[in-house]
């Protein structure tokens, strides 16, 4: 029984937590393997704890700000509108490298809180379905059991009119820009997630990405993804997390030889990620313009959430023998106030440009796909318009006119 091997490091969460000390700097596992026992435990503490500062990327944990020092690189539902306020510190991260921790991130805290499994009879302990950057940073000191899941996410719920605009345009990336033996990244958005659902046409496709999306497992299953062609880890689906799988397909996966998640830094990282051929990055994005800059982070100076790795791909994509940077988003949300077309003249002022126009080869939408590699400002503007609201499409025309002068 593990609990008698690793009797000596058994503690409760309150025990564990008396590591942390005034001034320290504390740092969380990410997202969807965010440890809460562990976390709610550090925040009871924090009445007598002064200057704690607390590096929580990508955080599903309701931190308090005026409690701690908060550092993270990707807005959510747990600490947006914290970040939107300033009172949490936002690192916009684009870079990534296997052997280093990303800039602004705390390279050696004091203590890290993180999930594993509990050990096997070697005492060895997985760190589930997110490596994350838990491979720099772990040294276990304590095992506490834990009192509350680990914080899983799915995928946000779409509603009707965005389902049938995602079954349509992953369709057309599926059958028109994905092609046999390419290598792909899928991004978590509400759209890209759903890439794995339609691909089941195409064969010998690899997987080398940040996420590992649902459908993913079972394209392995059917013989769809085999990894044969692919530079980086040939025959292995490579990702840092896990998200939205079924329990089906977190069965499947458990164990399998064919999947294997590795550190953060060592998945995004543009000076390995060149190396493979066919790299074909799929991604979501807020808004694009009339010329293709992206904007997936925020609207104006609004943050959303965050870079992630999605620059890191789509660069690499471009720098890849045969690669490609995609982009999908519906062409219209609703909003209280009636729809709003999400491809716009330009974007709105102070909204963070997460992708260059340079770096971006297709954008699609519900009404087709935009080709912009080799395109001209006015070559592009046609594409982008052609694929817009077909409400908004004079609109976008005479704005396009009145602001570039044509």
């Amino acid at each position: 029984m593990w609990r008698d091997r690793q009797r000596e490091r058994l503690a409760t969460a309150d025990q564990a937590l008396r590591a942390v000390r005034p001034g320290d700097t504390v740092a969380v596992a990410s997202f969807s393997n965010t440890p809460h026992t562990l976390c709610r435990a550090l925040a009871a503490r924090a009445g007598e704890l002064r200057g704690v500062r607390v590096d929580h990327l990508a955080s599903l944990f309701p931190w308090d700000p005026d409690a701690f020092a908060l550092t993270t690189n990707y807005a959510t539902a747990a600490d947006r509108v914290a970040v939107n306020a300033g009172r949490v510190g936002y690192l916009p991260i684009s870079h990534w490298h296997a052997d280093a921790l990303p800039p602004g991130v705390s390279p050696t805290p004091d203590v890290y809180l993180v999930p594993v499994s509990p050990p096997d009879a070697e005492g060895r302990c997985s760190f589930g379905t997110g490596a994350w950057f838990s491979p720099a940073y772990c040294r276990f000191r304590h095992l506490v059991p834990a009192e509350e899941p680990t914080g899983m996410v799915t995928t946000a719920p779409r509603t009707e009119e965005e389902t049938a605009a995602t079954e349509v345009i992953c369709t057309l990336v599926a059958h028109e820009l994905v092609h046999d033996r390419d290598t792909l990244q899928i991004g978590i958005g509400t759209v890209s997630a759903g890439l794995g659902l339609y691909l089941d046409h195409r064969h010998d496709l690899g997987v080398q990405s940040e996420a590992i999306t649902a459908g993913v497992p079972s394209l392995v299953q059917s013989g769809v993804v085999t990894g044969r062609h692919k530079v980086l880890h040939p025959g292995v689906v490579v990702g840092s997390f896990m998200m939205g799988l079924t329990p089906e397909e977190l069965a499947f996966v458990d164990g399998h030889p064919g999947f294997a998640l590795y550190s953060f830094g060592a998945t995004d990282d543009v000076t390995m990620l060149v190396r493979e051929r066919n790299l074909t990055a799929v991604n979501n994005a807020l808004l694009v313009d009339l010329t293709g800059q992206v904007a997936s982070e925020g609207i104006g100076t609004q943050l959303w959430s965050g870079v992630g790795g999605q620059a890191a791909f789509a660069i690499a994509a471009a720098y890849s023998p045969g690669g490609r940077a995609i982009f999908v988003l519906p062409s219209a949300h609703r909003m209280t106030g009636g729809l709003r077309s999400r491809i716009v003249p330009v974007l709105p002022p102070g909204t963070p440009v997460t992708l260059p126009r340079g770096f971006v080869d297709y954008v699609v939408t519900e009404h087709g796909i935009a080709t912009l590699r080799g395109k001209t400002l006015r070559q592009r503007v046609e594409e982008l318009l052609a694929i817009a609201h077909p409400d908004f499409r004079a609109e976008l025309r005479a704005e396009a006119r009145r602001v570039y002068c044509w």
